[in-house]
């Protein structure tokens, strides 16, 4: 059988595991299943020690991003674990919602600073810490979204955090290629039945309505976006670097969906 991926034996550490609802979850699953060894990060000593109920025999280590020294000892217990890393999967993002949904113009300066330290300054901060560890050729890979040009009203500030993180992905790829050829790129992906998404106000609607504009009428599997973030960390992607490749089941290019239409106006037309 063709090896497509050709990613047996090769290193890879995933930050940001949760739980098994975990887009990095399941990219470690794809990973592990294609005979890669998978190196794991997760927020807490509680989340570690969750996740070594459901990743057993897997090295998982401690790094809360907002903390430099974390990230730092990160570094050094990867770095002892193994000589070179040939990928790096970041799939972080927190928005603090406690204070609920308020208009983007009041969103509190502090919360926005928070979020975007941790879901999009974080990979800079990560790959600049790994740098010496990544293999010449390596590919890191983030879970963006598919769309930060459209105003998702319950999704808020954390529009702009993943068009900054977008961003990024151009100006880090450029900065490395001065001394190697790794790749930055990420997976946009559609809404997501993810333990993060839940606590989005109004997800429930949102996912329900975005599936209504795939085209085949069924939302994505958290799967689908783990094969794409496979697929971008494997030699089969050399030739892409610095893009969002769009994950969403055609749900960005159905904006006019005859059936949408005819349900949202007959909704109106009750309503009068």
């Amino acid at each position: 059988m063709n090896d497509f991926l050709k990613v047996k034996d090769l290193n890879f550490l995933v930050v940001g595991v949760a739980n098994k609802k975990s887009v990095a979850y399941e990219v470690g699953r794809v990973l592990t299943e294609s005979g890669a060894r998978v190196l794991y990060s997760v927020l807490s000593e509680d989340h570690r020690k969750n996740a070594a109920k459901f990743l057993p025999g897997s090295p998982i280590f401690v790094c809360n991003v907002e903390k430099q020294e974390e990230i730092a000892r990160l570094y050094d217990e990867v770095k002892a674990q193994c000589p070179v890393l040939h990928g790096l999967v970041h799939s972080i993002a927190f928005a603090n919602y406690s204070q609920g949904m308020k208009p983007f113009h009041e969103t509190p300066k502090p919360d926005f600073l928070q979020a975007f330290d941790i879901s999009c300054y974080s990979l800079i901060n990560l790959a600049n810490q790994f740098k010496d560890l990544l293999h010449r050729q390596a590919s890191v890979v983030t879970i963006s979204i598919m769309t930060t040009s459209s105003a998702a009203e319950n999704y808020g500030y954390m529009a702009p955090i993943k068009a900054a993180l977008n961003s990024s992905l151009v100006f880090l790829a450029k900065s490395f290629s001065r001394f190697s050829e790794i790749r930055f790129n990420a997976v946009g992906a559609g809404p997501l039945k993810t333990s993060a998404a839940a606590g989005i106000p109004g997800f429930v609607e949102s996912y329900l309505f975005a599936e209504l504009r795939t085209l085949r009428k069924r939302n994505l599997s958290t799967r689908e976006v783990a094969n794409t973030a496979a697929f971008l960390l494997s030699e089969a992607s050399s030739g892409i670097n610095g893009q969002v490749v769009i994950v969403d089941a055609g749900s960005t290019l159905n904006g006019f969906d005859n059936e949408i239409i005819r349900r949202a106006t007959r909704i109106e037309q009750a309503k009068g």
